[in-house]
């Protein structure tokens, strides 16, 4: 699936941004009103492949933060592959196992390692990693609103773009009502509510409300840690569960199928640690028939890129949350930008990696700070 040694890294610079965006996005952990990340560029023989943390600037979503990772990167990734490391993902994934946690720092350069890799091969990423489509079915993420009003019109501009699938977040005291509106309006279109982790064991037979909206899931509704609660849910509830945060390795992953806690699996790849890790999820989930779709977190259109390769594995069976650059951002960081098409789909690239360039010109503008790190010159 990849190269061998052969190339090996010379530099890694990371690029600490804030990209605004075109409004405020609200989740039951709060509300953001910038996209807070680092820039990951590895390059060797002249080739760089780029990548992105998925934290955010806070460790809302968890103990990650782009602060934090960027700390994890410099005190100990960098120590633990400075003296030199070839191009392959494997072998950095083996020189930092050691590290416990903090699988966005590590997946950051885990993924420009794989886009650098996929140059190297002179091949797109989707097809090194397996792809089946040349597409990814997409639907969208729609964060709180202030009204219901406001959120019946952003469904129907989402709906009127060509989204497959529309995703609301709700929260304790922000939930029954917002569905019930909306399928009132919408009867019949693809719908999934995310509760990212808000909700209790008192909690059980108030969810089972849910069972009236024909919704294709329900999204981690308890928190990352209980997966007994969510297999508990799941056993008295018709609803499919899916888990998001809870699933951070595939160890998880098959522990979650088997208890009954998931029947349908997000896979980030920031969240579990890489591309690597990813496919190990989509593998397992497709052996033991669970769908399974590429979940996002706001990133930029080098983070996009990834999303959309993955989404062309062939368990990817439902709509990933891979929206167009436009959703989230006036202007993006790549030269491209992400658009989907009047299906509701999302096409890869050809050239070679994720296939972006970097707007230079803009970035620029939006840097906080840079750092560079030689490797193997010691």
């Amino acid at each position: 699936m990849i190269e061998q040694p052969g190339n090996y890294v010379n530099k890694i610079v990371l690029i600490r941004i804030a990209l605004p965006y075109r409004e405020y996005f609200e989740t039951s952990f709060g509300r953001e009103y910038e996209k807070h990340t680092y820039i990951v560029i590895v390059e060797a023989n002249g080739v760089e492949g780029y990548a992105e943390t998925a934290a955010g600037i806070y460790p809302r979503y968890s103990y990650e933060s782009v602060d934090i990772d960027a700390y994890v990167i410099d005190k100990y990734i960098i120590p633990s592959i400075e003296k030199g490391i070839s191009t392959n993902p494997n072998e950095y994934i083996e020189k930092v196992r050691w590290i416990k946690g903090y699988n966005m720092a590590k997946a950051s350069i885990e993924m420009a390692l794989w886009d650098l890799t996929s140059k190297l091969m002179g091949k797109p990423l989707y097809k090194v990693i397996g792809g089946k489509r040349k597409y990814a079915n997409v639907g969208v993420s729609i964060g709180l609103q202030k009204d219901i009003d406001t959120l019946l019109s952003k469904i129907a501009t989402y709906l009127e773009e060509g989204y497959q699938r529309i995703k609301i977040k709700i929260s304790r005291g922000r939930d029954i009502e917002l569905v019930e509106a909306v399928r009132r309006e919408y009867p019949d279109i693809p719908l999934t509510v995310d509760a990212n982790g808000d909700y209790g064991y008192k909690d059980l037979e108030y969810l089972k409300k849910l069972d009236e909206f024909d919704l294709l899931y329900i999204e981690q509704p308890f928190p990352y840690w209980d997966l007994y609660l969510h297999s508990k849910l799941q056993s008295i509830i018709e609803t499919k569960i899916c888990l998001d945060e809870s699933i951070y390795n595939s160890y998880l992953a098959r522990e979650a199928i088997d208890i009954g806690a998931a029947k349908v699996i997000n896979i980030k790849p920031g969240r579990v640690g890489g591309i690597k890790e990813s496919i190990e999820i989509h593998n397992i989930s497709m052996d033991k028939g669970i769908g399974t779709w590429i979940g996002g977190m706001l990133e930029t259109g080098i983070g996009r890129g990834f999303n959309v390769s993955l989404a062309t594995l062939p368990n990817i069976i439902y709509p990933s949350d891979i929206s167009a650059s436009t959703r989230y951002f006036n202007r993006d960081i790549v030269t491209q930008p992400w658009e989907i098409d009047s299906k509701g789909r999302m096409w890869v690239r050809e050239e070679e990696g994720i296939g972006v360039e970097i707007d230079w010109g803009y970035l620029d503008k939006i840097v906080i700070w840079k750092k560079e790190y030689r490797i193997g010159s010691n």
